[in-house]
């Protein structure tokens, strides 16, 4: 996605305005922690896609998450793995 229209996915998901001052500067610290990988779409617009490691974090996140509900359940376990 490019900037704007993660900016746009952000504010219909919570609902409130997104300040670019903080979300430009968020986007280039996962650039630089190599989960996010940004190239240029044309001289104005820049594009953003998740890294394999970035996918990675975010899989180990949902897992951790999932691991915090009642693990007898066989639908979680399944989602897990």
């Amino acid at each position: 996605m490019y900037g704007l229209a993660i900016k746009r996915e952000l504010e219909e998901y919570y609902g409130e305005e997104v300040n670019h001052g903080r979300l430009y500067p968020n986007l280039d610290d996962l650039v630089e922690r190599g989960f996010v990988e940004k190239s240029e779409l044309d001289k104005r617009t820049n594009q953003y896609e998740l890294t394999d490691e970035g996918v990675g974090v975010v899989l180990d996140d949902l897992e951790w998450r999932l691991s915090k509900f009642d693990g007898e359940d066989d639908a979680i376990e399944n989602l897990i793995d």
